[in-house]
């Protein structure tokens, strides 16, 4: 293979590598962050002790216990806030966090269960085990009107029966991409610094177009944050949303960011070490000074 050709066929691999990089993690974060249960447990388990969210809960359960109340203008602001204290002390007890984990696992298991069969139902969750468990939990406390609060079963629905076609497909994208794209990614960079003709700038480039590939994906992740909470409904908190968004992406985000310092830490140890190769062949053939030079000696 002629040189031009090894140029060409190395800056290829490069940038196939380059690119896959950064899909290849967001691949990774899907399946084994989002899909795995008990990863995504973890990961939800957090936001009930954050401030934002219990929040909203405490606001969304306000709300419905004064409409079941039908409270009197007179009266309605100091009830309001005292059973909104109420709830908001009861978002800081093993019985929220109990409610919050079983209601998260329950949706993901539902939504996992969908994309994994073939079937076209919407993905539903029932709320109330978890509103039961609240209502317990307030009337303990004597908290008024706390037995009045309905725990119907109510169907929260999670995907519609027309998104699952398309997620299913994403979905099963996703499962083989999650492990193929890193190995691809490797791959392709080995094979292109092997095939360079000049390795070193090959490995140098492979550094910083990896740590380009990872800055760009940090830049996605907020742009879809900012995407994401601007879509939301006026009633829901937007606070609360993205602490969601923000626990649910912060694997993806320490990952793009080792990346990208993975890929700079390689391009500047490639640079130093040509910078060094250069010094010493430099040292190592050094110009011949006037007095050095042969004296002809004339006839």
């Amino acid at each position: 293979m002629s040189r031009r050709a090894r140029s060409v066929v190395s800056s290829v691999l490069v940038v196939l590598a380059c690119l896959l990089a950064p899909l290849g993690v967001l691949a990774a974060w899907a399946t084994y962050a989002i899909e795995d249960g008990s990863r995504y447990a973890a990961t939800t388990a957090a936001l009930a002790s954050d401030t934002q969210v219990r929040e909203a809960v405490a606001s969304a359960v306000t709300d419905g216990i004064m409409r079941e109340m039908h409270v009197g203008p007179p009266l309605q602001g100091s009830v309001h806030a005292f059973v909104h204290d109420a709830v908001r002390s009861f978002t800081g007890t093993p019985a929220f966090r109990t409610a919050w984990d079983t209601a998260n696992l329950s949706a993901h298991d539902a939504v996992m269960r969908a994309l994994r069969d073939n079937g076209d139902r919407p993905v539903t969750i029932d709320l109330a085990p978890a509103a039961e468990r609240m209502k317990r939990q307030l009337t303990d406390e004597h908290v008024p009107f706390a037995d009045r609060i309905p725990v119907a079963h109510t169907e929260v629905t999670l995907l519609r029966s027309a998104d699952l076609t398309r997620l299913r497909k994403g979905f099963h994208v996703l499962e083989v991409a999650g492990f193929w794209l890193p190995i691809a990614a490797v791959g392709f960079a080995l094979t292109g610094i092997l095939v360079a003709v000049y390795r070193r700038r090959a490995v140098l480039a492979t550094g910083l177009g990896t740590a380009l590939g990872a800055a760009l994906l940090v830049v996605a992740v907020a742009v879809g944050r900012r995407m994401t909470l601007e879509d939301l409904p006026a009633d829901v908190s937007h606070a609360a949303a993205g602490a969601v968004y923000d626990a649910l992406t912060k694997t993806l985000r320490t990952a793009s960011w080792l990346l990208m310092a993975l890929g700079l830490t390689v391009a500047l140890v490639a640079w130093l070490t040509g910078m060094y190769a250069r010094r010493r062949r430099a040292s190592a053939s050094p110009s011949q000074t006037p007095a050095e030079q042969p004296t002809r000696v004339q006839a």
